[in-house]
């Protein structure tokens, strides 16, 4: 089991009262589970009491599975930290949406530059469905509802896009989305295909602050751990953030430190030095 949140004991004599920990590249292997090790090594963390929160850019309806069959039960922050979920109790604390019309201007503006785009469209809710507009790649693993138009992408209430285009790679759609929208939008990267265009102002930071408020803790008591340009923001915020080995060269640049890739017990290896009854 990987523990959730423990009860911060203020006072204690800890190193970081808070451990915030991506998801995917980060937290989970490349077979998406988590080491032994490292389930290990948050439990010492959150016995020492320490609490720990994940901090994804899934959106709640693509987190929860996961969550679940890794008996998380505490805080969660989603969707690029539009969301604030209580995963023990099943149950969506804080959403805020990406404004329609905006988004549809932001994407005009963005294929007038560099042409058409497929997208897909992460609907807001517990439950809310992605939906997939035509040419979009997605991960054959993700439940997606599929859409003939981008019509349909506008139906419901959103809490993000996801962006991409047959011939700039991520970096440079990333790039170009700032450039031409980012007075509209957030612009974000979360991964191999996934730019993400995000409410204005949104980031991991805002939705981790207001659940470490929740636990009574601040950001002078976070270390954080991440692997992609959507953590830069967390880590500015974070006393100590800790980029993976397998890291993009933009989150490297900012971390503190590195440690090693998700695939070999990374968040492990910080943890056991800095809570001692971590090692195994």
């Amino acid at each position: 089991m990987i523990p959730g949140q423990s009860p911060a004991r203020h006072g204690a004599d800890l190193p970081y009262r808070l451990v915030a920990t991506d998801l995917d590249g980060t937290l989970l292997t490349g077979d998406d589970t988590v080491s032994e090790r490292s389930r290990a090594a948050l439990a010492a963390a959150t016995a020492a009491g320490a609490a720990h929160i994940v901090v994804t850019g899934r959106a709640v309806p693509w987190a929860k599975q996961v969550l679940d069959e890794l008996d998380y039960r505490g805080l969660a922050v989603c969707g690029q930290g539009a969301q604030v979920y209580h995963a023990g109790e099943h149950r969506l604390l804080t959403s805020l949406t990406l404004d329609r019309r905006t988004a549809a201007t932001a994407v005009a503006r963005i294929e007038a530059e560099a042409g058409p785009l497929a997208l897909a469209a992460s609907r807001d809710g517990l439950d809310g469905e992605v939906v997939v507009g035509p040419g979009y790649r997605f991960h054959p693993g993700l439940p997606v509802l599929g859409a003939a138009g981008h019509d349909e992408l506008w139906s419901a209430p959103l809490n993000k896009l996801y962006i991409q285009h047959p011939e700039l790679d991520d970096d440079k759609l990333a790039a170009t989305a700032v450039r031409v929208a980012g007075d509209l939008v957030g612009v974000t990267m979360a991964g191999a295909g996934i730019v993400e265009l995000l409410p204005a102002g949104l980031t991991k930071a805002t939705g981790l602050s207001l659940a470490a408020r929740r636990l009574g803790l601040t950001s002078r008591d976070t270390i954080a751990f991440g692997d992609m340009p959507n953590d830069v923001p967390m880590f500015r915020w974070a006393a100590h953030g800790v980029a993976m080995a397998n890291a993009h060269p933009e989150l490297k640049a900012v971390a503190d430190e590195v440690t090693a890739s998700n695939d070999e017990d990374g968040i492990a290896l910080v943890l056991e030095k800095l809570f001692p009854a971590a090692r195994v």
